[in-house]
C-alpha cells in the first residue's frame, strides 16, 4: 500500500489549463486543487469541458497550455459505464488491476476480497458481470479502481443511468471510500444528488471556464445566475443564451 499523502498539501494542482480541439476552445484557463481526503465535484452542462479535464488528468491527452501537478501517479478511474470484462469473474476483473503489482497469490486474493467487502460484494468473487445487477456492476468497477489503493480517484459520471435508489447506494459507497481511503477524489457529474451528497466542494463550469465555486450547500442558496440555474434546473438564466 502506498504511503498516505500529507493532508495539508494538494494531491492535485491544475494551473491555467487550456485545451482546444481544432478551432473549438474547450478549456479557457482552468485552475483548481484537491487535497487528500477531499472530494471535488466538477459540474456544469454537457459540453462545458468536464470530461476533458478528466482525460487530461489521466494523461490520455495533453494540454495546450497550463500545468497539472500530481503528488502521486497512483490514480483510480471509475468509468461512466462499468467497463467490466464479461468473460472474467468479479475477482478476475479486479486481478487485472493488480497484474503489475508485486503481490503473492495469497496477498492478491486477500486484497481482492477485502476490497470487495469494502463495497459490500465480499460474497460475489466468482460471479460474472452478467449475473450482477447494474448497481453491483458499478460497485465492482469501484472496487477495481481502488484495489491497488490509489492516492487519487477520478469518477466519470458514476451515477448516470441508475435509478434514484441505486444512485443513493452508489453515492453512499463513494462517501465511504473517501472516509476509509483518504484519497483525493474528483467526481465529474451533472446529477444533482451526486454532487450535493458526495462533494466537499464544487466548481461549476460553463463554456470552458469556471463560473462558480464553493460548497454544495452554498450552491443551493446562491444568487449567482449560473449556479442558481443549474442547481434549480430552471430555464431562466445565462446558460441557454450561450
Amino acid at each position: 500500500m502506498s504511503t498516505p499523502l500529507p493532508a495539508n498539501k494538494p494531491a492535485v494542482q491544475v494551473k491555467n489549463l487550456k485545451k482546444s480541439f481544432g478551432d473549438r476552445e474547450v478549456l479557457k484557463g482552468i485552475s483548481f486543487e484537491v487535497y487528500p481526503g477531499e472530494t471535488l465535484g466538477i459540474i456544469g452542462p454537457s459540453g462545458c469541458g468536464k470530461s476533458t479535464i478528466l482525460k487530461l488528468l489521466c494523461g490520455l491527452i495533453e494540454p495546450d497550455e497550463g500545468e497539472i501537478i500530481k503528488a502521486s501517479e497512483e490514480i483510480g478511474l471509475v468509468f461512466q459505464g462499468s467497463a467490466l470484462l464479461n468473460s472474467y469473474t468479479v475477482s478476475e476483473n479486479l486481478a487485472l488491476a493488480l497484474r503489475t503489482r508485486n503481490l503473492s497469490k495469497e496477498q492478491q486474493a486477500d486484497r481482492i476480497k477485502n476490497t470487495l467487502e469494502l463495497v459490500g460484494l465480499g460474497d460475489h468473487l466468482d460471479y460474472f458481470p452478467s449475473e450482477l445487477s447494474g448497481g453491483q456492476q458499478k460497485r465492482t468497477s469501484f472496487a477495481r479502481a481502488v484495489v491497488y489503493r490509489p492516492q487519487i480517484i477520478l469518477y466519470d459520471e458514476p451515477t448516470t443511468g441508475l435509478d434514484p435508489v441505486m444512485s443513493t447506494v452508489v453515492e453512499d459507497y463513494m462517501i465511504e471510500l473517501e472516509r476509509k481511503l483518504q484519497a483525493a477524489s474528483i467526481v465529474v457529474t451533472h446529477q444533482h444528488s451526486t454532487w450535493t451528497r458526495t462533494a466537499d466542494r464544487v466548481i461549476m463550469m460553463h463554456a470552458g471556464k469556471i463560473v462558480w465555486q464553493g460548497k454544495p450547500e452554498a450552491a443551493l442558496v446562491s444568487d449567482d445566475p449560473y449556479i442558481h440555474q443549474f442547481a434549480h434546473a430552471t430555464k431562466d438564466g445565462p446558460m441557454l443564451n450561450h
